[in-house]
């Protein structure tokens, strides 16, 4: 079950992941209009939530992660160096795959609670997190595209 939920999370993170190899510098402080979010904001959200998964969720204890744009809330323009970005973005993107990966077919059963969501099982808790990022991947991709 571990294989099939891991494969699951990599083609749906894919739709994100394959965005980041098409960005420059200069797409990081896009936003749309009135947007609250810029393309680097949501680079550093995305990967503040994957890590909070795999440390509250998944149970990956040793992670530190100071989560600021869930904190904030709000965009600070802070979010502009790409390489920080993506050298974040792989941290995440690496934790959250060790979490899945330690899993055992009973774990994924296992309901946790969170101030979150509530009561989830590990796997519906892993649908909810390829959501947010899907969600956040469809903003990130029109911002790139139309935003300033």
């Amino acid at each position: 079950m571990t294989t099939h939920l891991l494969s699951l999370w990599h083609e749906a993170r894919a739709r994100f992941s394959n965005q980041l190899i098409h960005l420059y510098e200069g797409d990081l402080p896009k936003r749309l209009n009135h947007s609250p979010n810029s393309v680097g904001f949501l680079l550093r959200h995305i990967a503040e939530v994957e890590l909070l998964f795999s440390k509250n969720v998944f149970g990956i204890k040793d992670i530190h992660i100071t989560a600021k744009t869930v904190i904030d809330k709000k965009d600070s323009g802070e979010w502009v160096n790409l390489e920080e970005l993506v050298k974040f973005q792989n941290y995440a993107f690496t934790n959250l795959e060790l979490a899945i990966l330690k899993q055992s077919d009973e774990d994924w059963k296992q309901v946790i609670e969170t101030k979150e969501f509530g009561s989830k099982t590990k796997s519906e808790a892993l649908g909810r997190i390829i959501s947010h990022t899907a969600y956040h991947a469809g903003q990130l991709a029109m911002v790139i595209k139309y935003g300033k």
